[in-house]
């Protein structure tokens, strides 16, 4: 409703008030009146820096008009509430997850500490509702390890108030925002939230931290974070000198190192924007594009595997 009448304010000239719009849209039956709040929920005080720490979390919502409900990635900022990365993707998961890490790790540096709810890509969890088990990690929690920062997990619907809060803004706004432009395709509905609906919301809702120091630690060599942040599985290489991934063979090059890699264990490492390596100890022996074709098979890739 408060979307509807900043709309009409900036496109009509439209000068009544809020209060009085919102009495007129009840009244005419065109608008539903919110439900009674529940008990009181205390807020958790911001963090006083800004980055000190990130929250990440998915909604799954009718996004866009006409297409099936999907889920919208976001990574905001506890002390500012300023959303650093937003995204559609058909389904949340390890892979979104990762993607979004390294949208803002790659653009701010590496934050002191990650707050996720306890889904199965974030944690183990041996039981419903119970603690997670910090001995099995899944392949968010060693690449966060690697870097140095802290995951925690959230126990309570108020240890995420900030994420809900703004989940309740974006669903209000962010589906009208992009019937307007006229985007009904996931790509482009996510290029316009980057390019034009974030630094518009950021400019509204965000607000000045504590103190003005950043707790974000600046990140120097990209390569060494796209080789962490990505899925990582071992795999011995079969008789005829291929890596199996799904339905999917992939064909280890001529290599200098040795004659072949049969029966060698590799790693297989599936990145954010789904291409794909092989690496072989410290290097990388082979880098593939999505559908498992060979990139440059003349020039194999022998850089260092973070």
């Amino acid at each position: 409703m408060k979307h509807f009448h900043e709309h009409v304010q900036a496109r009509h000239g439209f000068r009544l008030s809020y209060s009085w719009t919102k009495t007129q849209l009840h009244a005419a039956g065109l608008v539903d009146r919110a439900k009674r709040r529940g008990a009181h929920r205390r807020r958790r005080p911001r963090k006083p820096c800004a980055r000190m720490m990130l929250h990440q979390d998915g909604s799954r919502f009718a996004w866009l008009a006409g297409a099936p409900e999907l889920h919208l990635i976001v990574t905001l900022d506890d002390a500012t509430s300023t959303i650093h990365s937003a995204f559609l993707v058909e389904e949340e998961g390890t892979a979104s997850t990762l993607r979004a890490l390294l949208d803002v790790f790659t653009a701010g540096g590496l934050p002191a500490s990650l707050y996720t709810d306890r889904g199965s890509h974030y944690f183990h969890t041996p039981e419903a509702g119970s603690k997670v088990d910090r001995t099995r990690l899944t392949q968010v929690g060693p690449a966060l390890d690697r870097l140095g920062v802290e995951h925690i997990a959230a126990y309570s619907p108020e240890a995420r108030g900030r994420s809900e809060r703004a989940f309740g803004t974006l669903q209000d706004s962010l589906p009208k925002e992009l019937a307007l432009a006229g985007i009904a395709m996931i790509e482009a509905a996510s290029r316009f939230i980057r390019a034009v609906y974030l630094p518009a919301h950021n400019a509204r809702f965000a607000v000045a931290p504590e103190l003005p120091e950043s707790a974000f630690v600046t990140v120097t060599d990209r390569a060494a974070l796209v080789e962490i942040l990505c899925v990582e599985e071992e795999r011995i290489v079969a008789r005829d000198n291929t890596v199996g991934l799904g339905r999917l063979r992939l064909q280890l090059p001529p290599s200098p190192l040795r004659h072949h890699f049969v029966k060698a264990r590799v790693k297989l490492r599936v990145y954010p924007d789904g291409t794909l390596a092989v690496a072989h100890g410290p290097r990388v022996i082979a880098r593939y594009d999505k559908e498992g074709t060979l990139i440059d098979p003349q020039r194999p890739a022998l850089g260092a595997a973070a």
